[in-house]
């Protein structure tokens, strides 16, 4: 520690201009990853596709909830503060929902980076698909790793300003796709389109389409892999998900050192070597530019693409494919000391997957099942406070309530409002005919709040207080044995006894 301070100390010490203190600080050097091929880099092309073709397909996807709500499947209304996701329809009140499914997120992204390491960030993270697919055009462009590296150190030509103009314009139109998405996801998207094309949009359409274009070609055609090693924190925090149970891209030195491209003149001379033929071939298809070989690494995203490049070494120079494989330290470590360790299902059964697998079905059941069983009426009641009863010319008392009732269901429905527990009771109805009521019937249309206006008079002779608690009883009117009821308390304020007549 006494040493590490000295160093820092000295570090500090050096002037910020010198050439001591530049040494210090490595450029970045430019990663050019070579194509591979094998089942790891299609894995990686379905999921690609599969991911892409959600975010850009979805809302275009209709999902017909009657004339009274959109026909987007999946749509954030902020305007009208709903959140539809097919059948399911989402009240700002309601949020827990979301909150539980980040819950889920969470907790699922434990449980697969417990079990099969950085599988998120290998596959399916956007920062890796959209990457993919600009490394994609880039290939199409200026050709595979080595012609890139020959285009970047040649001299600018016409050629190669044609071949950058390109490809930016290109990486510009997929950045430009990747915010439009986005904002269709907030209103009805054949409209927004539309409005968007003919600049009739809202004014923050268009900013956030220039925000995530700006976002996505920068950080999937420049930064690529320091987004993952600088800016993104889930480097740092799977060290503490992983055990030596977790599958890991491994690179297994047991086997392949001391490594050597003459194997066969070492083997006949006696000499010893492993199977690692030292081609490189794994560290240039790493598009994070690093050699695992070296071992576990901060930047590495476990995408295994050097896994299938060299599995297809090892297949052309007749050795066995596995040089590179996913294992677990366990494992590792068995093959290591010189055993035989095979990799079974029994790996992934240990305490940590199943409080995390408890956790995660737990959620899930309960936002299942209040989902089967949440409410689609809510009624709210507000006495008047000002004041807060009235006498009238017949000696009655009355008081005044605001009854809120919020219809959640997508079609219009009638309720019936009674008043229960306050004998001798009558209601009125502000924009009613004004006569004396027990119940009345009201409409409210479909997704929408209504709030009446209700006066409550009783005779001060049946009141038998200044505070007579009762229930507004609100019940909807309609022949199914389904119709929804509510009973929301309330208190009917009155004046003292010896005030009354």
């Amino acid at each position: 520690m006494v040493e590490l301070i000295n160093t820092v100390e000295t570090i500090d010490a050096v002037p910020h201009n010198s050439a001591a203190r530049r040494v210090l600080y490595a450029a970045r050097v430019k990663i050019h990853p070579k194509r591979a091929s094998g089942y790891f880099r299609n894995l990686k092309w379905l999921v690609m596709a599969v991911t892409l073709g959600i975010y850009y397909l979805t809302p275009w996807l209709r999902w017909d909830r009657g004339a009274h709500a959109p026909d987007q499947a999946v749509l954030v209304d902020l305007a009208h503060r709903r959140f539809y996701f097919f059948f399911i329809e989402i009240w700002p009140q309601e949020f827990y929902y979301v909150a539980g499914l980040l819950i889920m997120a969470g907790i699922g992204l434990f449980l697969v980076t417990s079990t099969i390491g950085r599988a998120w960030c290998g596959y399916t993270c956007p920062q890796t698909v959209w990457t993919d697919l600009f490394l994609v055009v880039e290939r199409w462009i200026e050709g595979d790793r080595n012609a890139r590296i020959k285009l970047d150190a040649a001299p600018w030509s016409v050629g190669k300003a044609w071949k950058r103009l390109i490809k930016n314009i290109l990486w510009l139109l997929i950045a430009v796709a990747t915010g439009g998405a986005w904002i269709f996801y907030f209103a009805d998207a054949p409209t927004l389109a539309r409005q968007f094309v003919t600049f009739e949009a809202p004014a923050v359409a268009y900013f956030t389409v220039a925000v995530l274009t700006a976002t996505t070609f920068v950080l999937a055609g420049y930064l690529r892999e320091q987004v993952c090693t600088y800016m993104c924190p889930w480097p740092r925090i799977q060290a503490a998900m992983l055990d030596e149970d977790s599958l890991v891209v491994t690179y297994n030195d047991w086997r392949g050192e001391p490594r050597s491209r003459h194997k066969k003149k070492l083997q006949a001379a006696g000499e010893t070597a492993g199977d690692c033929v030292d081609c490189n071939a794994c560290v240039a298809v790493c598009p994070a530019g690093i050699d695992i070989r070296d071992g576990q690494q901060l930047e590495c995203i476990t995408c295994a693409l050097c896994i299938d490049a060299c599995d297809g070494v090892m297949e052309k120079v007749g050795l066995p494919k596995g040089l590179i494989s996913y294992s677990t330290l366990k494992t590792y470590d068995a093959h290591k000391a010189g055993g035989l360790a095979v990799i079974g299902w029994r790996a992934f059964l240990r305490p940590r997957t199943f409080v995390y697998s408890a956790i995660w079905l737990a959620v899930g059941l309960a936002m299942f099942y209040s989902l089967l069983h949440r409410e689609r009426l809510e009624v709210n009641v507000l006495n008047d406070r000002n004041p807060i009863y009235v006498r009238l010319s017949d000696g009655s008392i009355r008081n005044g309530f605001t009854v809120k009732i919020l219809n959640m269901e997508q079609r219009p429905r009638s309720f019936v409002v009674s008043a229960e527990g306050l004998p001798g009771s009558s209601m009125t109805m502000t924009g009613g005919d004004g006569a004396p009521l027990r119940e009345f019937t009201i409409e409210v249309e479909a997704d929408k709040l209504r709030a009446i206006k209700v006066y409550v008079a009783v005779p001060p002779l049946l009141l038998e207080g200044e505070q007579v608690p009762f229930e507004f009883k609100v019940v909807e009117q309609a022949s199914q044995t389904t119709a929804e009821t509510r009973s929301i308390p309330a208190i009917f304020h009155a004046p003292p006894k010896e005030t009354q007549p």
